[in-house]
């Protein structure tokens, strides 16, 4: 499946770019893809195997959390965007 992927400013260090294509049927499969093709990738928004409790993973703007995580199914033309989560004061 080829994917559309939007990162932050962290992420486009290690990818070059701000938008990457990507490969997967599945989330999980996508971040493997991602991480074999750029070196470091998954060690930046998983620990232990799971997805970072701070960062968020949107699938056409909805958040994997809410969906089925790392198992969401994906589709050809899909984009997915990667963000950290905010907090501030």
């Amino acid at each position: 499946m080829a994917v559309e992927v939007k990162v932050t400013s962290v992420l486009q260090k290690i990818t070059g770019s701000k938008v990457v294509a990507g490969e997967g049927g599945t989330v999980g499969e996508l971040l493997a893809n991602l991480d074999g093709r750029y070196p470091g990738f998954n060690d930046q928004i998983m620990q232990n195997g799971a997805l970072h409790r701070f960062v968020n993973i949107y699938l056409n703007d909805e958040d994997i959390r809410y969906l089925d995580q790392l198992n969401t199914r994906l589709k050809d033309g899909d984009t997915i965007s990667i963000l950290p989560a905010l907090a501030g004061g």
